[in-house]
């Protein structure tokens, strides 16, 4: 029997073919943690970039150009809608639409004409050194202007005279009521009808060849004395469409002639109201 021998034999190894012997790997170590200046550089840098994003800041030139742009916006928003919508005008006739344009100016000149008076009158209060004697004429003028409107003082200017003839009594009522009606538009400041003075409430009645103005029986022919800017008056009643065409379809006439000095001189009786009272003190 070999005895036990503790001592390594060195050629114990080639016995596995090997000619080197195995060598164990090093162990892999962990990686360093940062050192905490670098921790604390990047945790602040997260927060810069967070605090650039959010919240926005906005300049004030970057506010204004925001603002025009919505301004902008809405008016072309607003435009967009308003030309879509559907006008009230588009289905009407030339002649109609020739007529509107033209009442329109006229009524436009006569705001127009109104407001330099009333600039006038202001400048002749500021100007004048006897403040009350020249307002105690400006109300007698104001008096005697009302009092035209009104029908109670009789009155005279340029303007027309309208000769309705009607052989057949075909003429109505709501015709001289239209006829009254185109003269106001195109600007009629007195206007009498065969001896009756037309004002505010002024109504017409009966049938073709028995009317009534204001209850007062009038006969053919018709004639009206108006009295205006003649340039305004004559072609109102004769556009395409209008007063002197419609008359005419009626078999009716109607004859127009300007004039330079025109006189209404039918009054209405002044009436107290029953009710109302000026609230000037």
């Amino acid at each position: 029997m070999r005895p036990m021998n503790d001592t390594p034999n060195p050629h114990d190894g080639q016995n596995s073919g090997n000619r080197y012997p195995a060598r164990e790997l090093p162990a892999e170590q962990p990686t360093p943690a940062p050192p905490p200046a670098e921790r604390e550089n990047a945790v602040s840098g997260r927060q810069r970039l967070r605090a650039g994003l959010w919240p926005p800041r906005v300049s004030r030139a970057q506010l204004i150009v925001a603002l025009l742009l919505f301004v902008l916006g809405l008016g072309l928003a607003i435009q967009v809608r308003s030309n879509s919508d559907n006008s009230a005008l588009r289905g009407a006739r030339q002649e109609d639409l020739v007529r509107i344009l033209d009442e329109l100016d006229n009524r436009t000149q006569r705001l127009e004409d109104e407001k330099q008076r009333l600039d006038d009158q202001r400048t002749e209060l500021e100007n004048s050194s006897d403040q009350a004697e020249e307002a105690r004429k400006q109300t007698l003028e104001k008096e005697r202007q009302l009092g035209i409107l009104a029908g109670t003082v009789a009155a005279h200017g340029p303007g027309i005279t309208l000769t309705i003839s009607d052989p057949s009594g075909a003429v109505e009522a709501d015709m001289l009521l239209d006829t009254i009606q185109e003269l106001r538009a195109a600007g009629a400041e007195a206007i009498e009808i065969n001896g009756v003075r037309v004002v505010a409430d002024t109504y017409f009645s009966g049938d073709g060849g028995d009317l009534k103005v204001d209850g007062r029986k009038v006969a053919a022919p018709y004639e009206f004395k108006v009295i205006g800017k003649p340039q305004d008056l004559e072609p109102a009643l004769n556009i395409p469409g209008g007063v002197v065409q419609t008359l005419e379809k009626e078999q009716a006439t109607a004859e127009v002639a300007r004039v330079d000095d025109i006189v209404v001189d039918a009054l209405r009786p002044a009436k107290q109201p029953d009710y109302a009272r000026s609230s000037s003190p």
